[in-house]
Order: C-alpha cells, then sequence, then structure tokens
C-alpha cells in the first residue's frame, strides 16, 4: 500500500508543479461591431482576432459595461505610379516597424458616441520621450465626433498621408489616443497645439487603464475598401454596417472612469 501511494503521489506531484498553460485568447469581430448598424446584405465573415499584447493577470472581460474598447486600423500607404498619384492602402499591425521614408494613415473607430483627441510626441530608444507634445487631432474646423461605424482618418483623407522621418536614435512616434463621452475644453487652433506634461498626466490618470490590444487574423495586407473610404470622408455620411470590414486592431480598456478611455500607440521606426 506505502509503495502504491508513492507512486501516485509521484505522478501528482508534476501536474501540481507545472499547472497547465491558458490557450491563447481570442475574440471575435461581433464583439466590437455589433453596436453597427444592420444591413440588408447577406451577413458578413465574423473575423477572429488573436491577442497581441503582453498577457494580463487577469484576462479583461470584454463584455462588461466596464470595458471600453477602439478600433484602429493602421494602414501602409503606397503610390501607383503615373500622373494620377493614386493612393493604395494596406493594413498592418499596430506594432509594425516603418522604415524611413514609408507613408502611413490610421483609421480609428468607437463603437459608442465620443470624441477623438490624438497627441504626438517622440519617443526615443532609451525609452524617453523629446521634443514637443502636441494635440494634433482635432485642429479648428475638425469634426471629431465618434459614433459606431464613422470613420475617422489621421491625417485627414484630402490631407498628404504621414510620412515616416525619424530622428537620431528615434524609435517611433507615440501617439496617445483619447476618446471621451464630452468634449474637452479648450480653444483649438489650425496648427498643432502644444500640450503640458502636466496635462497629460492628469488625463493618463482618469482615462487609462488595463488594456488588451487583439489583431485581426489574416488582416494584414488587405486593402482598403470603398466602404472604408466613404465612412472616413468629412463630408459623408455613410456609415460601415456589421457586413462591412472591421479594425485590423481591437484596444479593449478597464479605465479609471467611465467617461473616457485613452492609450497609447507606438508608430515604431527601424533604420
Amino acid at each position: 500500500m506505502i509503495r502504491i501511494f508513492l507512486l501516485i503521489l509521484a505522478v501528482s506531484l508534476p501536474l501540481v508543479a507545472h499547472p497547465q498553460q491558458p490557450k491563447d485568447r481570442s475574440i471575435t469581430s461581433d464583439d466590437f461591431n455589433k453596436s453597427r448598424p444592420n444591413s440588408r446584405r447577406r451577413a458578413g465573415r465574423i473575423r477572429r482576432y488573436t491577442l497581441a499584447s503582453p498577457p494580463l493577470d487577469k484576462a479583461l472581460d470584454v463584455d462588461s459595461p466596464s470595458t471600453l474598447k477602439a478600433g484602429v486600423t493602421l494602414w501602409k500607404v503606397e503610390r501607383v505610379a503615373g500622373p494620377s498619384g493614386k493612393e493604395v492602402a494596406k493594413r498592418v499591425e499596430a506594432g509594425t516597424q516603418f522604415h524611413e521614408g514609408d507613408l502611413l494613415r490610421l483609421s480609428i473607430e468607437s463603437p459608442r458616441p465620443g470624441y477623438l483627441y490624438v497627441i504626438n510626441r517622440d519617443w526615443f530608444t532609451d525609452g524617453s520621450s523629446g521634443g514637443d507634445t502636441n494635440l494634433i487631432f482635432p485642429q479648428r474646423g475638425e469634426d471629431n465626433r465618434l459614433e459606431a461605424g464613422r470613420l475617422i482618418d489621421i491625417p485627414a483623407q484630402h490631407d498628404e498621408p504621414f510620412k515616416a522621418t525619424p530622428k537620431a536614435n528615434q524609435a517611433g512616434e507615440m501617439l496617445t489616443i483619447i476618446v471621451t463621452s464630452a468634449p474637452l475644453s479648450f480653444p483649438l487652433t489650425y496648427d498643432p497645439l502644444p500640450v503640458s506634461n502636466t496635462q497629460l498626466v492628469a488625463w493618463e490618470r482618469k482615462w487609462s487603464g488595463m488594456t488588451e490590444r487583439f489583431e485581426m487574423n489574416g488582416g494584414v495586407g488587405q486593402a482598403r475598401t470603398v466602404e472604408e473610404q466613404e465612412a472616413a470622408s468629412p463630408t459623408g455620411t455613410r456609415q460601415l454596417t456589421r457586413n462591412d470590414p472591421a479594425p485590423q486592431t481591437i484596444y479593449f480598456l478597464v479605465p479609471r472612469s467611465s467617461d473616457g478611455l485613452l492609450f497609447n500607440l507606438l508608430l515604431s521606426y527601424i533604420r
């Protein structure tokens, strides 16, 4: 009996010491785009997403009312040779590294109504920020209202795309993306508006929180559709429906305050 007991104990101990690792977490596009309007067209393909950020000790509940969401699609832009200079934009993941001269745009979407603000600062290889910290969107005259199915392009479609021009020892551009339930009160100008470190820290304390980032499986390289262009047009009224393409990247957050969310997106450079 003693020998049998010791044998069972020897087999059981490795199971206790080495618990089974959790499977890779995933979500579907419906976890984000169910707030979009319905479509009369045949139901589109449900896309699957895989967790791309470091796993948290406790996974976020994506269906909880306290978990807020934002969608981002980062586009690498290429110009077709010829007099038309037509742009072709293709999806890339948020963690993509860009070379000097690459042209970029990003589209931002929220499943609930809100107001978008985007802050930019240089980010260096030693993990520090430097240079100016500016609010680059909105500027005076720009509509920063978000709703389900409406995209906001940074830069806008009628503006030139962002061009990667890294400085010495620059790791990338740190974009701080804020979505609030009510508009922020400060005077906008036609130029980027300086933001003090004190103000940025105050916003971070209020609206940042536990964050998870998911990337669409098989989305990289897909070209931008006409529907996505129309949903981002400043003069258009079209909204993306549940059958239209979903964001490439989805962020889930549990911020300290439910009236807004804040997360950082690093546009990484490589030489």
